[in-house]
């Protein structure tokens, strides 16, 4: 793979690069909170339920337990999980890059839970770049088996 290369010829002023500066500026205020801090990315989750819990898997890929924060306040649950490129070694904090895609995110997902889960019981776990949230359901609405007399 051949990377592009950047040659400063000391040009003062180079019109295409104030137009993508632009470009990524309105882009991002769009998808962004409009108070300067990173866009909202969309995180991609998986909701499934059976007789005792409700289940959400996000992918967080990249994200360590510190990165991701979990709220659950009037029966709305929000994951909010936040990633930033960082330089691995002075070198490269000190070099220009002549590729950079791995960039700042955050991701948020809502959810507003039916009344049947006990927000008081939640579980959550990261393994291999996927969060798991575990949501029991209350006990009064359980299925039972009702036995015939």
């Amino acid at each position: 793979m051949r990377l592009p290369t950047r040659v400063n010829r000391m040009v003062a002023y180079d019109p295409f690069e104030g137009v993508q500066r632009d470009w990524e500026n309105a882009f991002s205020h769009l998808l962004g909170r409009g108070d300067g801090s990173a866009p909202l990315a969309p995180l991609a989750v998986d909701v499934r339920e059976d007789g005792d819990h409700l289940y959400v898997e996000a992918d967080v890929p990249g994200c360590s337990k510190d990165d991701i924060e979990i709220t659950l306040e009037n029966s709305t649950l929000t994951i909010t999980a936040q990633k930033q490129s960082k330089a691995k070694n002075a070198e490269e904090k000190n070099g220009e890059y002549l590729l950079q895609e791995r960039r700042y995110a955050r991701l948020q997902r809502s959810f507003t839970l039916p009344p049947r889960v006990d927000g008081r019981s939640v579980d959550a776990k990261l393994s291999d770049g996927v969060l798991s949230v575990t949501l029991t359901k209350r006990e009064e609405t359980k299925p039972r088996k009702i036995a015939v007399t």
